[in-house]
């Protein structure tokens, strides 16, 4: 059996698919299934047990033996949420539970991280782990997940394999019920189709032009392939950053969609909402040599192509992976 937690979620939801595309089809979804919304994201997936997430602990306790690979990738995401209680409970207590029951069962790991644990990035984008106890994230969720990563390092004890995802700007099908915390490509695409035009957030920092914010934009598709892969190589635990090594603009992604719908550019500018104004990455790119470093060479969708895919084969008719 295969564990995934955070089920019915976006980057869960297409491990699931993925697993199911390579014939592994034991798969433990582990989720609270209280959104009709998010478990549209399960329809079709070949599940043999859904398990309450606040049940898991003692599935686990019950079912170890039969248990192969956990990926844990259930978490409270939203970045403008500012209850730290909230993030304790569910990003950092829960993972360590997860964590520690790993190491008795001796099951092997792979749980996500984020690059919000880098803040502004004026500390680099280096996945160095000693490097981590510097980082200063600019929200309770970057936070939350920093603190459990911090934790990680310290750690006498680990189960025999683990990994730490740090996830850039991950985009693609399954992130519909995500609202605000959706990707800037599924809002620009919506804009596109109800107004004509895309509004990007408007740069309030001297170094950058509007439009010219830079991130590591990474499809849902390659994360999957990398923790697919990540499954079967089993070696090098640790802690990796996972995006595609390449920043890209705003008006890049805008750009790409427009093309995507075969319509003609109509951008324009707002202001960034003040509750996230001061928290708000201006430039994100992962470095991607550790991961290269230990075997994995596939090369990754570029944001063109990954736009066009995305919004031609799934967005267009809603469809999920």
């Amino acid at each position: 059996m295969i564990v995934v937690t955070g089920a019915a979620g976006f980057i869960g939801s297409c491990m699931i698919n993925k697993l199911n595309f390579e014939n592994f089809n034991n798969i433990i979804a582990v989720d609270l299934f209280d959104s009709d919304t998010k478990n549209r994201n399960l329809s079709g997936k070949r599940i043999t047990e859904f398990v309450n997430r606040n049940d898991f602990s003692q599935w686990l306790e019950d079912n170890h033996e039969d248990t192969e690979f956990i990926f844990h990738l259930g978490a409270r995401t939203d970045t403008a949420e500012t209850n730290s209680d909230l993030f304790r409970e569910l990003n950092l207590d829960y993972s360590k539970m997860v964590w520690k029951r790993c190491i008795d069962y001796q099951i092997p790991l792979i749980y996500a991280s984020s690059a919000a644990t880098y803040g502004n990035g004026s500390m680099g984008y280096t996945d160095d782990e000693a490097e981590i106890k510097t980082l200063q994230p600019l929200n309770e969720y970057g936070i939350s997940k920093n603190e459990f990563d911090k934790w990680v390092v310290k750690q006498d004890r680990r189960p025999f394999f683990w990994v730490g995802l740090k996830f850039f700007n991950v985009y693609g099908p399954n992130e519909y019920h995500k609202g605000r915390m959706s990707s800037v490509i599924y809002h620009a695409f919506r804009q596109i189709r109800e107004h004509g035009e895309i509004k990007l957030f408007r740069s309030h920092h001297e170094d950058f032009k509007d439009g010219e914010q830079k991130r590591d934009f990474v499809y849902v598709k390659d994360v999957v392939d990398i923790m697919y892969w990540l499954m079967h190589h089993r070696k090098n635990s640790g802690i990796y950053n996972l995006g595609t090594g390449v920043a890209r603009t705003f008006l890049d992604l805008a750009h790409a969609t427009f093309r995507a719908l075969e319509k003609k550019p109509k951008i324009s500018f707002i202001d960034t909402p003040e509750d996230i104004r001061d928290k708000y990455q201006y430039f994100t790119e992962a470095q991607m040599s550790k991961l290269t470093g230990i075997g994995y060479s596939k090369t990754f969708i570029t944001l063109e192509d990954g736009i066009e895919d995305y919004v031609r084969n799934y967005l267009v008719g809603n469809k999920h992976l």
